[in-house]
């Protein structure tokens, strides 16, 4: 009966860290594509048409690199619900971080959208992909703060969810355009523009899913426990047999 519960146990504790570890592996896609564009940066690469842009305004690139990398990494592990609800103040220090963190990263990268020259293969519809995006990850923050304020928490909750879906979406871009050229070939601008799209949506659809999964669960978890109905007692006070 114990080897039984310790392997249960086990498994229920391998159960709830997979999400943030399938969160990280993502995050490194993009996490590691940055620290490259990182070294580039600073170890006096020489400056190429691709990458001219960044190197006449560094700034913005590294704040964009350093903010993800912490957003996406740090953020993962807000997905484990022992830290979430059981170390509240793990929870809350977590999140002083993030948000900061999370709106540079979001305005960075607006910055970069809006006065970096685009590279060769995205488009005006990318463009217009990219200021949506990440207008909705800077609004996502700021409404989870608003209701953590309120100290309304599911809102919170759902909030920041979505906001780190949006900025997850470079590692699924990168997965779905990797699947799409092993199929098909290289993308041209029309092509590029929907698969990201289509990337960040489908974040945020998964991130629909588990708002709602939680909400759900919250919602059991809250109910009273039926009462068991006591059986029928005669004047005596004996239980009464049908």
């Amino acid at each position: 009966m114990t080897a039984r519960t310790t392997t249960s146990s086990h498994g229920h504790r391998r159960a709830k860290w997979a999400v943030p570890a399938a969160l990280i592996a993502l995050s490194l896609i993009p996490v590691i594509a940055g620290a490259a564009r990182l070294s580039e940066l600073t170890g006096g690469a020489p400056v190429t048409a691709q990458n001219a842009r960044f190197f006449g305004s560094p700034i913005p690139v590294i704040t964009h690199i350093v903010t993800v990398t912490v957003y996406s990494l740090l953020g993962a592990f807000q997905f484990v619900p022992t830290l979430r609800r059981g170390r509240r103040s793990w929870h809350r220090m977590a999140g002083r971080v993030l948000v900061p963190a999370g709106l540079l990263a979001a305005l960075s990268g607006l910055w970069m959208s809006m006065f970096y020259a685009l590279p060769e293969g995205d488009g005006d519809a990318l463009l217009v992909l990219r200021l949506i995006f990440g207008s909705a990850m800077v609004a996502s923050i700021i409404l989870g703060l608003f209701a953590i304020r309120r100290r309304d928490y599911a809102t919170h909750g759902a909030w920041m969810t979505r906001a780190y879906a949006i900025a997850l979406g470079a590692g699924t871009q990168a997965l779905v355009i990797l699947s799409w050229m092993l199929v098909a070939g290289p993308t041209n601008e029309a092509t590029r523009a929907m698969l990201m799209g289509a990337s960040w949506v489908m974040n945020l659809a998964v991130a629909e899913y588990v708002i709602r999964r939680r909400a759900r669960m919250t919602g059991q978890a809250s109910r009273p426990a039926s009462r068991i109905p006591k059986p029928e007692t005669t004047t005596a006070g004996h239980p009464s047999v049908p």
